[in-house]
């Protein structure tokens, strides 16, 4: 079983910059497509950003591309995500999840495919 920890939110202003980290523990999720989705208050959870194994492949929602970057260091068993000209409504919580290689791509921006979750960490972007 893998467990995740989000870390890296907090208060930023518009235009500003934040890097959230994801640690994984338990076993190597280097076989694993890792990704981002965010829950603002009052909506539904959402995606964001996703990560193929080798890191080879990112897929982002039209909301963030352009601004936002997934990464991921297999070696430190860590995923990140680059936010830069935050807005307003980026304001969210923020999950890191993972679930099993998969080559099928239209499964890596549902919710419902990822198998582990983190417990979210709270992004404030302030105008």
């Amino acid at each position: 079983q893998v467990q995740l920890v989000e870390s890296g939110g907090g208060l930023v202003q518009a235009g500003g910059s934040l890097r959230l980290s994801c640690a994984a523990s338990g076993r190597s999720f280097s076989n694993d497509v890792m990704a981002w989705f965010r829950r603002a208050p009052g909506k539904e959870r959402e995606f964001v950003a996703a990560i193929a194994w080798l890191g080879r492949t990112t897929f982002y929602a039209d909301s963030v591309k352009g601004r936002f970057t997934i990464s991921r260091d297999n070696a430190r068993n860590t995923v990140y995500l680059q936010m830069d000209s935050l807005k307003p409504e980026d304001t969210a919580v923020y999950y890191c999840a993972g679930r099993g290689r998969q080559h099928d791509t239209s499964l890596y921006e549902r919710a419902d495919s990822y198998t582990y979750w983190g417990q979210g960490t709270q992004v404030f972007v302030s105008s």
